[in-house]
């Protein structure tokens, strides 16, 4: 049974844009411009997850989450014009379960709610639940179950050893992954001489399909010696 999602946000068109990114992926959509119709809709509808604009006109997102956290545990995500770290603590300290700033890119926002309903249903139930499979950040969306890979909402065409490289350093943001461990991992052999070069071929190749600069990577960066890294 689809999901029902709560959408609240005054700036009518990116509520409108969230609702037909949302209807995409099958989800029930329960769309307001204002805060008092969407507490509302909590207290009448069965609703999954919310999508929380911070600045509305009649009352603040923060508000709304700390109201609906008094009576509900469903997965709650706050969107801000805001960059600012205070506003980021303050909605998970209220109870929020990610934060999203704007502008941000749909599709990125749809990763973050199917990560957010995998995670609360895995926590939630009693049934086995695979675990979450759908990583997004910066633009970068990799769906593991679907093996796609899109950056900057426009698909990227990955073989696949070129996916499971990206996927392991981006399951590993901030850590260095060796060259060794890549190899290992992805072509599931003993890393021998001449294993380090076919990396390198593949990141390279990699950095290519993402327009990403060996010499000032946004994405994979190289730690010489060591191995390669996503911030």
């Amino acid at each position: 049974m689809a999901e029902n999602i709560l959408v609240v946000d005054d700036e009518q068109p990116i509520a409108d844009l969230i609702e037909v990114y949302l209807k995409n992926e099958n989800y029930n959509v329960f769309k307001f411009y204002n805060g008092h119709d969407g507490l509302k809709c909590v207290e009448d509808e069965k609703i999954d997850l919310a999508i929380l604009d911070v600045m509305l006109p009649d009352i603040n997102g923060f508000s709304i989450c700390r109201q609906i956290r008094e009576n509900n545990n469903f997965p709650i995500i706050m969107l801000t014009a805001k960059d600012e770290e205070i506003d980021k603590i303050t909605g998970l300290t209220l109870g929020a379960d990610d934060y999203i700033t704007k502008p941000f890119r749909p599709l990125e926002l749809v990763a973050r709610v199917k990560a957010q309903l995998r995670r609360y249903k895995k926590y939630n139930t009693n049934n086995q639940v695979q675990e979450d499979n759908v990583i997004a950040f910066s633009g970068l969306v990799l769906d593991k179950d679907r093996h796609e890979c899109t950056l900057n909402e426009k698909p990227l065409s990955l073989t696949p050893r070129e996916f499971s490289i990206l996927w392991i350093l981006a399951s590993n943001r901030g850590r260095v992954v060796s060259s060794e461990e890549l190899f290992q991992q992805v072509w599931g052999e003993k890393y021998y001489t001449g294993s380090n070069n076919t990396v390198m071929v593949h990141i390279r190749h990699l950095r290519e399909k993402m327009n990403d600069s060996a010499e000032n990577p946004k994405y994979i960066k190289t730690v010489w010696g060591v191995g390669y890294k996503i911030e």
